[in-house]
């Protein structure tokens, strides 16, 4: 049985993250939201904490990319595919946007820019606790008398 919250809140989540992805992505959907997030890792770019400790220098635009198709894949997959697969998904997810959070923190922005990295992250964690106990409920068989 299939709990409505659960399906809820992965359809959100998984078209809320292809949108985003996509406007990483292309200029197709909002060209001006496009350029901005293009500028926006430049910054991002600079404190992104995995290169530094491999000792590589990734491109801004190298890094969008793959942030962008990660969510496009990710959130397709949580959106549409059916299966254990989608927990991989929200795993992948729940990672880009805690190094988002990182990278928010580290550049100092605003709690206005800052504050959708936290949500998401809370809604990713609360489709995980959701499916952790809905997979409960589906394994405990029903006492007969």
């Amino acid at each position: 049985m299939k709990s409505i919250v659960l399906v809820t809140l992965s359809v959100f989540l998984g078209l809320f993250f292809l949108l985003i992805g996509s406007l990483k992505v292309t200029p197709a959907v909002n060209r001006e939201m496009h350029r901005e997030i293009r500028r926006n890792y430049v910054k991002y770019a600079k404190v992104f904490p995995i290169p530094s400790h491999f000792n590589i220098k990734i491109s801004p635009k190298t890094y969008r990319l793959i942030v962008g198709w990660s969510e496009i894949v990710a959130g397709f997959t949580l959106a549409i595919i059916p299966g254990r697969i989608k927990q991989l998904a929200n795993w992948i997810l729940l990672v880009l946007t805690v190094l988002g959070l990182y990278t928010h923190i580290m550049i100092k922005d605003k709690f206005e820019r800052t504050a959708p990295s936290i949500v998401f992250i809370l809604m990713l964690v609360c489709r995980l606790i959701v499916h952790v106990q809905v997979r409960r409920r589906e394994t405990v068989k029903p006492k007969t008398d």
